[in-house]
């Protein structure tokens, strides 16, 4: 999975600064490789696998003596917690609840850490995308959500998605940006020049 590199992140930063200079609100975005490393995913799979399935192939034939059997179901636990530490399986052992929960606990931390809670007149947006979760979430402050209800952003969020699995996740930030720069033009215009936050794409290592 790649992240945006220098130049595509200067892309990202030019939109910003455009859709700026008619709104009073504060665009931040945040890009994230991923929300969590869900490393106890892999052991908990492992885990409840190594116990079961030797024990039920031994069920019937009783083939292994307790010590034998205590050994097999070691080297399957081994086994299996690497083979799911693949970043391909561990994907696919997550239930995208769980995913879902933690992008959008992550996006929340990133509202508060970049400071969007404390603008002048309330106006703070964070657009979030984290790529493994395919997950993208716009969250604003009370000067904007006091003029623009949640279900403004919803068409935008939802083809934003679809293009983070697609991979296009620098289209879907311009995109994104320009669709968002329309209703905060009509219903949050400027009023005056300033720039409280900075305009750069924030990447999470």
């Amino acid at each position: 999975m790649a992240l945006l590199s220098d130049s595509e992140q200067q892309q990202v930063r030019d939109a910003i600064t455009h859709i700026e200079r008619d709104t009073d609100a504060e665009l931040v975005t945040v890009l994230a490789p991923q929300a969590d490393d869900y490393t106890y995913i892999p052991l908990l799979w492992a885990g409840i696998l190594a116990l079961l399935i030797p024990g039920a192939i031994n069920y019937f034939p009783q083939w292994l003596g307790a010590s034998e059997l205590l050994i097999v179901q070691w080297a399957c636990f081994v086994v299996l917690a690497l083979v799911f530490r693949l970043p391909a399986v561990t994907t696919r052992l997550i239930p995208r609840r769980v995913r879902f929960w933690r992008a959008a606990n992550l996006a929340r931390r990133q509202f508060l850490e970049q400071n969007l809670h404390h603008t002048e007149a309330g106006t703070g947006m964070l657009i979030f995308v984290s790529e493994a979760e395919r997950y993208v979430e716009i969250l604003v402050d009370r000067g904007i959500s006091s003029r623009l209800d949640d279900e403004t952003w919803q068409g935008i969020v939802s083809t934003f998605t679809q293009q983070v699995k697609q991979g296009q996740t620098l289209q879907g930030f311009l995109s994104c940006i320009e669709a968002c720069g329309e209703h905060l033009r009509e219903h949050v215009p400027a009023t005056h020049e300033r720039n409280e936050l900075p305009n750069r794409l924030v990447v999470l290592e």
